[in-house]
């Protein structure tokens, strides 16, 4: 059959116009708002580097016993959405590494974009699927990952150590099969940020990756000859001012290290806050939007 002109230009703008038709609608500028009234107006203090450091007023008697209903145990339900759990599943996921344990919120394949959680010691993959403890902010990054068609993983790390550090990797490796070419941020938090460190030194996960968020994170000095940051991979820090754990002062020595380099990183300082007030506080729709790029 043969085809008129008329016929094989529509034919030929179709072409060109389809894929992007099916493009998600998270591969837009910025992921949908959720709840930013209640997450993302936080007070700003003090901004320094152009905007890429900023100290953030927290307060405990606000944003812990004016926010949870149960304080640090159940959030006020104003706060989450629980109809985000009729898309979460429990994998025992089969990777060259061995299997592995993984809660999912959101597609199993073909999603616009990933997120993987590494909790810190102590914690499993129910951590970071917990929707009503830590503020209702895990509840929000479901939410987010979930209405902007993308994908959020929280696996069980048995140790924080090579072996841990190759499971996720493989876990990174897994994401971008499912979704070529669409953006994955490792996240990490607490003593997780152990599996963050080893992860950017293999330069095929650091490949895989669009950035990395640390949330009170240890400081690791050799992270600026690391290949994350030769390839500029960006990072956001976010830490509690009076954390005693790991100290701010040495994790923001690294991040003006990371930038006078020049490497995309920002960090949010929450004043006053403690060691678990990053996994409390931090904006993830803001992480997110500068991370997924």
């Amino acid at each position: 059959m043969q085809m008129s002109t008329a016929h094989f230009r529509i034919a030929a703008i179709s072409c060109v116009l389809v894929p992007f038709l099916f493009v998600p609608a998270a591969m837009a500028e910025t992921l949908a708002p959720y709840k930013d009234d209640l997450f993302s107006n936080q007070t700003v203090l003090e901004t320094a580097d152009e905007g890429d450091f900023s100290r953030v007023d927290y307060q405990e008697l606000r944003d812990i016993n004016g926010r949870d209903s149960i304080p640090e145990r159940r959030v006020k339900d104003r706060y989450v959405s629980l109809k985000v759990r009729r898309q979460q599943e429990n994998q025992t996921l089969s990777l060259p590494t061995g299997p592995l344990e993984v809660a999912r919120v959101g597609r199993d394949e073909g999603q616009a974009f990933t997120v993987i959680f590494i909790h810190g010691r102590g914690g499993d993959r129910r951590l970071g699927m917990n929707d009503i403890t830590f503020g209702g902010n895990f509840n929000r990054l479901k939410n987010l990952a979930a209405a902007n068609g993308g994908t959020y993983y929280a696996p069980s790390v048995r140790s924080f150590d090579d072996a841990g550090v190759a499971q996720i990797a493989a876990l990174i490796e897994h994401a971008a099969a499912q979704s070529p070419g669409r953006p994955i941020v490792l996240a990490c938090a607490s003593m997780g940020s152990f599996i963050c460190w080893g992860i950017s030194r293999d330069p095929k996960a650091v490949g895989h990756l669009s950035g990395m968020a640390i949330l009170g994170g240890a400081p690791d000095p050799d992270l600026p000859k690391s290949a994350a940051a030769q390839a500029k991979l960006p990072i956001w820090f976010t830490h509690g001012s009076r954390d005693s754990v790991y100290a701010p002062e040495d994790q923001i020595a690294i991040y003006r290290k990371l930038r006078k380099a020049g490497q995309p990183v920002r960090f949010t300082l929450f004043e006053t806050g403690s060691h678990g007030t990053p996994v409390r506080m931090s904006d993830w729709r803001s992480l997110l939007n500068w991370l997924i790029r």
